[in-house]
């Protein structure tokens, strides 16, 4: 039998009236309750039409009814979202919060409250594509050396395994997940074989070419690995010989970027994007690099690489067949 799921303390707003507060306090816990929404979100929700209300009640000059909101005009929402992008939000905040009052107006609807239909008249503001930051390709290869801690206090055989990973990572432009994720029968021993059957997002499965230098580290951290590793269980695991973490790998990443004078942006996460871009500068097939990444969509791999219209436009002159 499913749990009960208690309604949340009432909403108390001073912009509006206490119909309009009643039905936002509904519609929190049927977000809570049904959609299963998490905590933070609800709260960004709230805070959203919260600040909402505030605006129209300053706008409008007086306390904000249920009938006026479902009166709602896209001028009206127009003028809020220019007052929160004036203060410096960021687009995606500005996406959300349409999102929240778009979810709130669909409520009212549902509830025979009104049609809020100016919501879904307002576009989506534009988001900027933020880019990868690659990280250079001597550093990249340092990061799987473990000699570069060979002066902090921990077992060999963890050094070693770190180093593994990471230069799987940037060797086959594995998501960290993913790395993790591999069983040891998953991997060849080196010489035995040069690809790998990775399960990525969706639950697909993809075949990644893997260096045989990379394959000589896993198998020296396997060789030092004081702990059982079966066939069909993980390859890389804990100092007590359970599932790695990946925040211990984030954590390596964190004091080697220090060590090497590297930005923040070196995660490992930047060398999938690496492994992405350097293999484009170096002419790699951009079809040929979505497969190796598991993207769905080539604009993904497009903005994952960085590369820009002009590379585009080369790639497209050197693979397509002129007549």
């Amino acid at each position: 039998m499913a749990k009960e799921v208690p309604a949340l303390q009432a909403v108390e707003l001073e912009c509006a009236d206490e119909g309009l507060a009643r039905e936002m306090t509904r519609w929190l816990t049927h977000l809570r309750a049904e959609r299963r929404l998490s905590p933070k979100t609800l709260e960004a929700y709230a805070r959203d039409l919260r600040q909402c209300l505030i605006f129209l009640a300053e706008h409008w000059g007086g306390r904000v009814t249920l009938k006026r909101f479902a009166a709602l005009e896209a001028t009206d929402v127009r003028a809020f979202m220019a007052m929160r992008r004036a203060d410096d939000i960021a687009g995606r905040s500005l996406m959300r919060a349409l999102a929240g009052l778009r979810s709130f107006g669909r409520y009212l609807e549902r509830e025979g409250k009104g049609k809020v239909g100016a919501l879904s008249a307002i576009r989506a503001p534009k988001i900027a594509k933020s880019l990868p930051k690659p990280i250079q390709m001597a550093a990249a290869r340092r990061f799987a050396d473990a000699d570069e801690r060979a002066g902090e206090e921990r077992d060999p055989w963890i050094l070693a395994r770190d180093a593994a990973v990471m230069a799987l990572l940037y060797g086959s432009g594995l998501r960290i997940s993913e790395a993790l994720g591999l069983k040891r029968q998953d991997v060849p021993k080196p010489g035995e074989g040069d690809v790998i059957i990775v399960t990525g997002k969706g639950n697909k499965t993809r075949m990644v070419p893997v260096l045989q230098n990379v394959l000589a580290l896993i198998a020296d951290y396997v060789a030092m690995c004081p702990h059982s590793l079966p066939p069909a269980g993980p390859i890389f695991v804990g100092a007590r010989g359970g599932p790695l973490s990946p925040r211990i790998i984030q954590l390596t990443m964190e004091r080697l970027r220090g060590a090497l004078g590297l930005p923040d942006s070196a995660t490992p996460h930047a060398l999938r994007h690496s492994f992405a871009t350097h293999l484009l500068s170096r002419g790699g097939d951009l079809r040929a690099i979505q497969e190796l990444l598991g993207h769905a969509s080539l604009s993904t791999t497009q903005i994952y690489t960085g590369i820009d219209s002009e590379r585009l436009l080369e790639v497209y002159k050197s693979a397509h067949p002129r007549g």
